[in-house]
Parts: structure tokens; C-alpha cells; sequence
């Protein structure tokens, strides 16, 4: 019985296991697999992503204040983040990973990250 490889559909030579005829059908076909289907996942994480960069770079103390026009300026979309935790006094910190967030009076925001270890 001939195999066939399922991304080209050539003659696979070799070991017995070997599912594809060569390296790059076989990265072809992974990435393939693994490429976001949506754009709205794609553009999701694209906008996670930036706004976790835009706290990681104004948080180089890993706890700092900064003004909301400040993340704007940057590009920050407030309405993208990965979770929050609300604290026992109702305070709802908003994080991006473990770069976090808090908003404050008069259009401040306290910048936290959270220690991983």
C-alpha cells in the first residue's frame, strides 16, 4: 500500500511512522492547522498584545501611576484584558496577564504587576 502525504499528496519514502514526504509539507500543513481561523481571534490577540506592551512599558517599577490620557495616547483599548480580581474593600483591578491596572479618581490609574513565583 502507497502513502500519500496530506499536504501534497506525494509518495512517502522512509520509516514506517512517517506521515509527511518531506519537512516543509510537514511545517506547511502544522501551520495550516495552527493558523488563527477567525480574524476576530487574530485582531483579539493582536489587541491584547499591544496593550500588554503599552503597561509594560509605562510600568518599568512594577507599580506606578499614570493618567488615562497618557494610555490613550499610547493606543490603549480599556476594553480588552484577560481577567480582573476585585479586592475585599471592591476595588477591580484589570489585568492583562500580570500586568495590571487600576483605575483611580481624577482619571488616574495605578499600574501593578503581579509576582509570578
Amino acid at each position: 500500500m502507497e502513502r500519500k502525504c496530506p499536504e501534497c499528496g506525494g509518495k512517502i519514502i522512509g520509516r514506517a511512522d512517517k506521515k509527511f514526504c518531506s519537512d516543509a509539507c510537514r511545517n506547511s500543513y502544522n501551520n495550516s492547522l495552527n493558523k488563527d481561523s477567525k480574524n476576530l481571534v487574530r485582531n483579539i490577540n493582536n489587541r491584547l498584545r499591544k496593550n500588554y506592551r503599552i503597561l509594560e512599558e509605562l510600568n518599568k517599577e512594577d507599580k506606578t501611576k499614570t493618567t488615562k490620557s497618557t494610555l490613550q495616547r499610547k493606543g490603549f483599548s480599556f476594553e480588552y484584558f484577560t481577567s480582573t480580581y476585585t479586592t475585599k474593600s471592591g476595588s477591580t483591578y484589570y489585568y492583562l496577564y500580570d500586568q495590571g491596572y487600576l483605575p483611580l479618581d481624577n482619571n488616574f490609574y495605578l499600574l501593578v504587576k503581579k509576582d509570578l513565583k
